[in-house]
């Protein structure tokens, strides 16, 4: 099971911290990331972490502005968010890449329920 939180809504500008609890699962096997889809819109990769290996990966329009990372004690993973802009409202969705590596969407086979960010101008 995967149980996104932290969205909310902030100002454009502002910082938020996602969090992604894991469970019934070996945690340090997989890579978990995080993807965002607006209504009409395709899926966007926003960004990764391999447990495995540790390695990150964020998309073009988040670089430098959001950061990934884990708590591996805890099975969890944080998306920093900072600097945020109106165009980064969306749902946010974390999912499981079964092969611990990350990415394009169909590397990952579990997908939990999405949390609501909103950036106001």
């Amino acid at each position: 099971q995967l149980q996104a939180s932290g969205g909310g809504l902030v100002q454009a500008g502002g910082s938020l911290r996602l969090s992604c609890v894991a469970s019934g699962f070996t945690f340090d096997s997989y890579a978990i990331g995080w993807f965002r889809q607006a209504p009409g819109k395709e899926r966007e990769g926003v960004s990764c972490i391999s447990m495995r290996d540790g390695r990150t990966e964020h998309g073009d329009s988040v670089n430098g502005r959001f950061t990934i990372s884990s708590d591996n004690a805890k099975n969890t993973v944080f998306l920093d968010m900072n600097n945020l802009k109106p165009e980064d409202t969306n749902v946010y969705y974390c999912a499981r890449a079964r092969l611990g590596i990350c990415g394009p969407a169909y590397f990952f086979d579990y997908w939990g329920q999405g949390t609501q960010v909103t950036v106001s101008s």
